[in-house]
């Protein structure tokens, strides 16, 4: 057996486990957390439920500063609406017979008017984002203007009379006027789009304002960190898997606190769903390495720590594996070095898919990346998982005790291994939920 410890003098000092700057943070987090892990025995069979509400915006009293109106064919963020920062890539059309329609909900708000002009009550429907910002937006309509109300011209559309990637085909658009039709007061209305939350508002016409929301799995609250499916890591015996071939117990490349590239179990998987598409951002070097990861995904990046993936930057240096076609696979993935990123790009993939080592880290496409992500710091998080890895440890000892590994190995040859879940794994959902009660909401992604 060949042991990977090869240790690069440098990288232990840009690596998540040496960073001490969250120490009071972390502790006190352990400490919490540590009582927990009394309770692993009884959530792992009882599961937990998690609602989620509107977010931590909701209940603020509304912002009494002066607002400004926007200006015909201005946009708000000033960037392309298919972009990251605004609403994002489109998901392609729903139809009627689409399983997606389920997941658009009519709006009956009787302080809204909508034109329907098709007679099919599609201006009804939109997703459950964009029906939140909608009747936001008529709230303050009528708080602006008394008796007028705000009016929807246009919402999902299954006619086709859009362009080939609008997002009316998903119900993630509207277009809107105020009920009097007052060209005035445009202006003035996409401002408040704009501060009733739409990810995406244009001045688009004289005649409406466009309003557009990020898809339901890209919001921060619905999406983990996650790798697509087709992304490919190294396994022990030095050849490579894609990670929906990956299941717990196997071992794959990680980077562990010293800063050696090691082969680290597969405890858990923080997400996990097959058929799911969801949108990442593909991260390319100069030397041809491609991260496909989420936005809010944890990345070593050099002399900043970990950051989350939507801030890492043309010209910045992430960590990857030194592979050379004519080194000997043992060796392949014990020299790590730091590659430039040269663009930055939003994709969306098929299959969702998070596994969580106990190292905390693994590489994927023989590159370097975090198994966590949401709140920015690999330690905290880090720590808050240890109740997870001390409990998967007392469990693994006790099985090898019983000598049930063999029985374990078994049952995987004869398919009756249980079956892995699915979503978010509970315990995740737990920490991220306990965490918006500990931890600075700065912390957090958004």
């Amino acid at each position: 057996m060949v042991h990977h410890h090869h240790r690069r003098p440098g990288l232990q000092a840009t690596h998540h486990c040496a960073i001490r700057s969250r120490a009071g943070t972390c502790i006190s987090l352990f400490h919490v957390l540590l009582i927990l892990s009394f309770w692993l025995p009884v959530l792992e069979n009882g599961g937990l439920a998690l609602a989620c509400g509107p977010g931590r915006g909701a209940g603020r009293r509304p912002n009494l500063r002066k607002l400004s109106p926007l200006v015909f064919k201005q946009h708000v963020p000033n960037v392309s609406e298919n972009t990251l920062p605004a609403s994002g890539l489109s998901e392609g059309r729903v139809s009627r017979y689409d399983p997606r329609f389920r997941d658009l909900v009519p709006n009956y708000n009787t302080d809204i008017v909508f034109k329907d002009e098709e007679g099919t009550g599609a201006d009804r429907l939109m997703t459950q984002r964009c029906k939140e910002k909608l009747n936001t937006l008529a709230i303050s309509v009528m708080n602006t203007w008394p008796g007028v109300k705000l009016r929807v011209t246009e919402a999902w559309d299954e006619e086709g009379m859009h362009a080939t990637d609008s997002l009316h085909y998903e119900g993630r658009a509207v277009d809107v006027t105020t009920s009097d039709r007052d060209r005035a007061k445009y202006g003035m209305l996409a401002r408040l789009a704009v501060e009733a939350g739409f990810d995406w508002v244009y001045y688009e016409s004289r005649s409406h304002i466009h309003c557009s929301v990020k898809s339901e799995k890209s919001s921060a609250g619905k999406s983990s960190g996650c790798f697509p499916g087709k992304s490919l890591v190294r396994t022990e015996d030095g050849g490579t898997k894609r990670l929906d071939e990956i299941h717990l117990g196997d071992r794959i490349a990680a980077l562990d606190s010293r800063g050696d590239v090691v082969y680290s179990e597969v405890i858990a998987f923080l997400d996990r769903s097959p058929s799911e598409r969801r949108q990442f951002i593909s991260l390319n070097t100069k030397s041809g390495r491609v991260l496909t990861l989420t936005p809010s995904h944890l990345v070593p990046v050099e002399g900043r720590s970990t950051v989350f993936a939507v801030n890492v930057q043309p010209g910045d240096k992430i960590l990857v594996s030194d592979t050379d076609a004519t080194s000997a696979a043992n060796e392949v993935d014990s020299r790590l070095r730091w590659d430039t990123v040269v663009e930055t790009k939003l994709v969306l993939e098929e299959g969702v898919y998070a596994p969580l080592t106990m190292e905390g880290t693994l590489l994927v496409n023989d590159v370097v990346a975090s198994c966590y992500a949401l709140v920015n710091s690999q330690s905290v998080a880090h720590y808050s998982f240890l109740p997870l890895r001390v409990w998967h440890r007392f469990t693994s000892f006790f099985l090898q005790r019983r000598n049930d590994p063999r029985l374990f190995e078994t049952s995987r040859i004869n398919g009756t291994e249980p079956t892995e879940q699915e979503g978010v794994y509970w315990y995740a959902s737990m920490l991220y939920w306990l965490s918006s009660y500990v931890l600075p909401s700065n912390m957090f992604y958004n």
